[in-house]
């Protein structure tokens, strides 16, 4: 397969990444005015995005089993469920309808996220592995500051069909573009030989692995309490609800610059372990700078610091996945990601006891984040496992 036709594919796919995530995320930045226009509660607009982590912890391990036994066409099964899903959502101008189609794609989610390094293992030669999970993991973020920019751009009532039309289109059209890569290219250079149960049960027998999920719990968890929170524990230090927004925006900007280059020079010097024990520590210390002194300057500087060290994190992991479990990389993604999520729902829970008290829940984030330092100072390399 040539070079380009391998890289293509890849690209094809960070774009589906980036449409999961924007699709994701449509109507959190206007939470407000879609619950005026739908007729509902606040709390059950957040239901079309909270959604998404509860269903990713129930169908991870389900997802990963599937990407490992049929690749391709569990991919191509994730892509297009993605743009059923978008598309749903504009034939009724209802809350059910809509919920309807974010409940497609949450189904369809870890279909996608989960191919991130068995994609790159299928399709690229072994020295660009690092690279194309970092690229699909940035891509991931970058649909999320592309869903906060289009709330910002579009923010009334009348829009949200134009909203919703955006995300159709672009799920759409990327849907298409990887099917078609996919079908280009065929199975891959690596294609699994590996019984579901066999994946499964030599995942979860996997001491290492287990030990990577644990150690991702706490900082995924220490993100998802920030961006859920992160607006209304800046608020009582002056910080605007704008300027807040601006704030995580930029946060998930530094993520994605992060993850895009971070991964790949730390992977080829082959210094994994200490390069997420110093992000994880260097964020503890923002999350500690923003309790103590709260502020907009502060604010930002912490949050630019935690995107920039804190999201790398997961791409390193999942690199180290990839390069251990061989084959059986799908389902060790899904318990990673699916680790992730149960950490951002118990961290970010815990962070909103907190969210009238933003020092302790600063504090709260920066213990987390220690802890998963020092959980991450316990793995050490292992042995690639492969299954057959």
């Amino acid at each position: 397969m040539a070079f380009a036709q391998r890289w293509r594919v890849i690209i094809a796919f960070a774009l589906v990444g980036a449409a999961t995530q924007l699709v994701w995320l449509t109507y959190a930045p206007v939470t407000t005015v879609a619950a005026e226009h739908f007729g509902v509660s606040e709390s059950a607009v957040g239901w079309l995005a909270n959604m998404f982590p509860l269903l990713y912890v129930v169908l991870a391990i389900p997802a990963g089993i599937l990407l490992d036994r049929w690749f391709r066409p569990a991919l191509i099964a994730g892509a297009v469920l993605t743009a059923i899903g978008a598309d749903l959502r504009l034939l009724h101008d209802g809350f059910a309808v809509v919920l309807l189609g974010q409940t497609v794609v949450a189904v369809a989610q870890p279909l996608v996220l989960n191919a991130i390094t068995g994609i790159a293992g299928h399709y690229l030669a072994e020295k660009d592995r690092a690279t194309g999970i970092a690229v699909g993991t940035a891509s991931t973020f970058a649909g999320m500051a592309a869903a906060f920019v289009l709330g910002a751009m579009l923010p009334r009532a009348d829009q949200l069909t134009t909203l919703a039309a955006i995300g159709a289109v672009f799920a759409t059209a990327t849907a298409v573009l990887l099917t078609l890569e996919l079908r280009r290219a065929g199975d891959g250079p690596v294609a699994s030989t590996s019984t579901s149960m066999v994946a499964l049960r030599a995942t979860l027998g996997d001491s290492y692995v287990r030990k990577l999920c644990v150690a991702v719990f706490f900082p995924f968890g220490t993100f998802v309490a920030l961006a859920t929170f992160g607006q209304a524990l800046l608020e009582p230090a002056g910080v605007s609800a704008d300027a807040a927004s601006v704030v995580l925006l930029v946060n998930v900007v530094a993520g994605v610059v992060g993850c895009a280059v971070i991964p790949v020079a730390v992977l080829r010097r082959g210094i994994e372990l200490p390069a997420v024990m110093v992000g994880l520590t260097a964020s503890a210390l923002a999350c500690l700078l923003v309790a103590v002194a709260p502020g907009l300057a502060t604010g930002f500087l912490a949050f630019v610091l935690i995107g920039l060290t804190l999201l790398p994190a997961l791409p390193i992991v999942l690199a180290m996945t990839e390069r251990h479990t061989g084959t059986a990389d799908g389902t060790a993604a899904g318990l990673i990601w699916m680790t992730g999520n149960l950490g951002g729902l118990v961290v970010a829970g815990l962070t909103g006891v907190f969210v009238d008290h933003p020092a302790l829940a600063f504090g709260l984030c920066a213990t987390t984040t220690v802890l998963g330092a020092l959980l991450a100072s316990r793995l050490r390399p292992a042995a690639v496992v492969e299954v057959s």
